[in-house]
């Protein structure tokens, strides 16, 4: 049995005691990564303490995550190759570009951010992902996928105009090169005079396991066993009697392919095939012969990938047994791998998603389901276990999903394609160009809209709204609750053009009252008051109804209309509402610079109508990480924040 406990003062331990098994439970800490507070501190240590340094790390973040939770298995999945980059590069002169971040939990620990990991993830605390604004050794921001070439050879190649002699070190991996940004940066790589090394961390899964091609290309590369093995032995022949130099690699990798086509009947890879000089595939869980490699390839010149395997979850059996579950998998019991989970009030927003599209997709054919690389996230798992051929998970590509719903649609098919709201930024030009244009009929399923809590800035979905609404044809509405969302989804595949339909992270709420009839391009009164007016759109008005319902009690008693759809708007209801009340407020859950409250504001001034129109929602700025309820709180936007601003205006 063992008893973990914290001593957060400084330079605290993070203690075991080994109950029973020592007299008088003697005080058993960390012996290595107890004195590392710097990559310098990691490289006073001898190579042989590396393997146990990884062992340390990956229990100090099992313990870690286990009552802070976070993303657990991808960091397992890299604890070694962390070690040996910081053991063999000059963080932070050398930079290390990670792509995505929620491997670089390790990467935190040993840059000086080991005694403040317990707040990662936390109001106030280390960010979720790796941030310049953070740390001098996170050199580039890494909250979305696949941006890491593109970003990493901007650096180099700015780093030798300037003179400067660094390294620049990609690590790229949970799925990331299946995205397109990837592959333009990788072309661009090998294009460009750099000495850019690309690591590619290959574990054949992102969140859910990875499809396509391109895996299965890895697949096939980390299979031939024959050739890595008699390719190794003759590179280590070459450099003992010292034939292999920079000057004499031409006639190296012309015999590295000629040993290659011989061994295995294949053709360049396509690292090879793009001038990439291509090391790999190797085990990325024996540290000590990453470092080793990593020591040789660091001084060779022009770009390069060194292509590792790797386990996500490598270390903790429940991990490594489910690792779609342990990816984030909330508070557990690190010693028996039980989850700490309690009975769910109501369900999720996805569930609510996904059971009815496959409701629907049982009595319409023509509707398939879309997803760039979150089947689970969205909840499309459940239509993808009784309709498998009808979901297509296309990989971290979310301008692709679009587009090629979009192709469907064109042909016939209805495809509901479900994005979260931040990742939908990066398909822009797709919902523009090849959907509203032609004004397709393609529903796009919004998840995770307003605040989303603990991942922060990079994945709060604060723009959709406004920067859905300026393009011609889209159609954009949000649910109260989860009858309104089915009912928005029912009406989606009945109408024709693009659908937007946007909905939050969590739990679906309960309203207290019986959800309206929903009618197209129409909001719906649900509380008539004297002299103000709330409008509201989405799961927010539950804070609105609260805030109401408390200011009733101190006898106030203002209206609150749903408006359900931010395009078209329902100018009816507008006029009507200008038309009784002197004062409007408009709250919502997305950026005010071009929201909801934008497009009453606009609609009354065209109109020269005269309400005094009020708007609450997000301030041009971008929200840190918190839980939801905190961060709700500091915006003013919970039940309490906007009851305050409601009972101030009557004040004034």
């Amino acid at each position: 049995m063992s008893i973990y406990l914290h001593n957060r003062g400084k330079g605290s331990n993070f203690a075991r005691f080994k109950v029973g098994l020592f007299p008088s439970n003697v005080f058993m800490a960390y012996r290595y990564l107890d004195s590392i507070y710097t990559p310098t501190d990691l490289k006073q240590l001898p190579r042989e303490a590396l393997p146990t340094l990884c062992e340390e790390l990956r229990d100090f973040i099992i313990h870690e995550l286990s009552h802070n939770p976070g993303h657990l298995a991808s960091s397992l999945g890299s604890i070694e190759l962390t070690v040996a980059l910081h053991y063999v590069f000059d963080t932070p002169e050398d930079r290390l570009v990670w792509d995505v971040g929620h491997q670089a939990y390790s990467h935190k620990i040993l840059t000086g951010r080991r005694e403040r990991f317990h707040t990662n993830r936390q109001l106030g605390g280390l960010a979720p992902f790796p941030t310049p604004a953070e740390s001098e050794y996170d050199a580039f921001i890494s909250g979305h996928a696949s941006n890491s070439i593109s970003a990493a050879l901007g650096i180099e190649v700015a780093s030798r105009m300037q003179g400067k002699k660094q390294n620049v070190v990609v690590i790229i991996g949970d799925g990331s090169m299946t995205g397109g940004l990837a592959f333009e940066g990788l072309n661009n790589t090998s294009m460009d005079r750099n000495n850019l090394l690309i690591v590619l961390n290959d574990n054949h899964i992102a969140i859910d396991p990875l499809k396509g091609g391109f895996t299965q290309y890895l697949v096939d590369l980390t299979t031939s066993e024959r050739y890595n093995r008699v390719r190794w032995k003759i590179y280590q022949w070459l450099v003992r009697h010292h034939l292999l130099s920079e000057s004499k690699t031409g006639w190296i990798r012309r015999f590295n392919t000629s040993i290659k086509t011989l061994l295995t009947k294949q053709n360049n890879n396509i690292f090879q095939g793009l001038n990439l000089r291509y090391f790999g595939p190797t085990d990325g869980h024996n540290v000590l012969e990453l470092v080793r490699i990593l020591s040789e390839i660091k001084h060779f010149q022009g770009p390069k990938v060194l292509h590792i395997i790797t386990k996500k979850g490598k270390g903790y059996e429940p991990a490594e047994n489910d690792q779609t579950t342990w990816h984030a998998p909330g508070e557990f019991n690190p010693d028996n791998g039980k989850r700490i989970t309690s009975a769910p009030p109501t369900p999720l927003w996805q569930d609510v998603f996904g059971q009815t599209l496959l409701e629907m997709a049982r009595s319409n054919e023509k509707i398939v389901g879309i997803t760039p690389a979150m089947p689970s996230g969205c909840s499309m798992t459940i239509m993808q276990k009784e309709l498998p051929d009808r979901v297509f998970d296309v990989g971290i590509a979310e301008g692709h999903a679009v587009t090629f719903s979009a192709g469907m649609a064109k042909e016939g098919l209805l495809p509901f394609c479900n994005e979260y709201s931040s990742f939908l930024q990066r398909a822009y030009d797709n919902l523009i160009h090849d959907v509203s244009l032609l004004n397709l009929h393609v529903v796009i399923c919004i998840d995770r809209a307003g605040i989303v809590g603990n991942d922060g800035a990079t994945h709060h979905g604060l723009f959709d709204m406004a920067y859905l609404r300026p393009i011609p044809n889209m159609q954009i509405c949000a649910p109260l609750c989860a009858t309104d969302l089915e009912r928005m989804m029912r009406m989606a595949e009945c109408l024709t053009g693009p659908v937007a339909i946007r909905y939050p992270r969590g739990r679906t709420p309960v309203i207290g009252f019986e959800s309206a009839e929903l009618k197209y391009g129409k909001g719906v009164c649900l509380r008539h008051g004297k002299g103000v007016a709330v409008l509201s759109i989405g799961a927010i008005g539950c804070q609105v109804i609260q805030a109401l319902d408390r200011l009733q009690t101190v006898g106030t008693e203002w209206a609150h209309y749903d408006l359900r759809w931010l395009k078209p708007l329902d100018t009816q209801l507008l006029d009507e509402v200008a038309q009784t009340y002197k004062t409007v407020f408009t709250v919502e859950d997305g950026v005010i610079d071009g929201g909801m409250g934008s497009a009453v504001a606009e609609y009354y001034a065209d109109k020269q109508q005269r309400p005094q129109v009020i708007r609450l929602g997000i301030p041009n700025k971008f929200v840190e990480h918190g839980s939801t309820n905190e961060l709700y709180q500091l915006l003013h936007l919970d039940s309490e924040g906007l009851y305050n601003t409601f009972k101030e205006h009557i004040t004034q």
